[in-house]
């Protein structure tokens, strides 16, 4: 399944340069329809990268970030 998200990744952000590009360059009828399916691409890769990055964190092939919590105060200030 990782694999498949991965290929969907890169497929997405292929999909938002080129079509990006488009929508920066094309003529007034072309740019909705690019821009669009560049927000389209950019939507999906970033939700893809997301779920690889936590699935990478859960199978123990990238270690978890380490974050830091503020301590608790004990009784009035």
């Amino acid at each position: 399944m990782a694999k498949l998200v991965a290929i969907l990744n890169v497929v997405a952000w292929a999909g938002f340069w080129a079509f990006g590009y488009l929508a920066l360059t094309g003529t007034e009828a072309q740019v909705l329809p690019a821009l669009l399916l560049a927000a389209a691409g950019a939507g999906v890769g970033l939700k893809a990268w997301f779920w690889l990055v936590r699935h990478s964190e859960a199978t123990g092939y990238a270690v978890p970030p380490k974050r830091a919590y503020p301590e608790e105060t004990h009784g009035p200030a």
